[in-house]
């Protein structure tokens, strides 16, 4: 790879980093995914070139440890609401009691059909 396509390279990782956070911090995850071959095509074809553009790979390096942060993050976000949607259906699904010996009991709340509440 010449130098001019080096730069080449190079701009247009960086711009499809800003892209990638973009779409990260907008939630649009199939963007993310169709970036996602993209920069690594991208990161493939810079892999053969030294330090000596130490300036350039401190550039890159920057934003691509800022979007995996973002995408950890992320990753973290839908795991939290998966959990959460998870404790939501168990809730609705049944009910947790515990008798006089503080033994806990599950009630299926599905096969009953209906709950009587009182007061």
């Amino acid at each position: 790879m010449r130098r001019d396509e080096f730069r080449i390279a190079v701009d247009e990782l960086e711009d499809l980093l800003d892209a990638e956070r973009t779409a990260v911090l907008n939630g649009n995850i199939d963007d993310v995914g169709r970036l996602f071959d993209q920069k690594s095509r991208l990161l493939e074809q810079l892999e053969g070139w030294d330090a000596a553009n130490a300036e350039v790979s401190a550039a890159l390096r920057i934003k691509l440890e800022r979007n995996q942060n973002l995408l950890e993050s992320a990753a973290d976000g839908v795991r939290s609401v998966a959990q959460r949607l998870s404790a939501v259906r168990r809730v609705r699904e049944s009910l947790d009691t515990y008798d006089a010996r503080g033994q806990r009991t599950s009630v299926n709340l599905k096969s009953c059909g209906a709950l009587e509440k009182r007061a």
